[in-house]
């Protein structure tokens, strides 16, 4: 079963989430093969950016610990928060699976 890792950004961090940007990108490309998906999670009209998700393809929870820890956004001290937890799959791309 996958994992889910939600991570809140702390306070007053917009900066540094945007100078890290590039290089975050970048780490998750390389390692692309470990995300069911992944991405920002923003207001309603489209802007900003105050947390992250990924759904991180392993079974093992230390993995999926070591796979955020690696991120160039955690290593920056962007987060104030971090959540992981086990997913199962019931639905995913449009299949039912329970």
């Amino acid at each position: 079963m996958p994992y889910v890792v939600l991570m809140t950004d702390k306070p007053d961090s917009a900066k540094l989430r945007a100078d890290t940007r590039a290089v975050h990108v970048e780490y998750l490309d390389a390692n692309k093969h470990m995300l069911l998906a992944a991405g920002a999670l923003i207001e309603d009209d489209g802007t900003g950016g105050n947390a992250s998700m990924y759904i991180v393809d392993t079974d093992d929870r230390a993995e999926a610990e070591r796979f955020y820890r690696d991120d160039p956004f955690h290593k920056v001290g962007l987060f104030s928060d971090v959540k992981v937890s086990r997913w199962r799959k019931a639905f995913f791309n449009k299949a039912r699976l329970i």
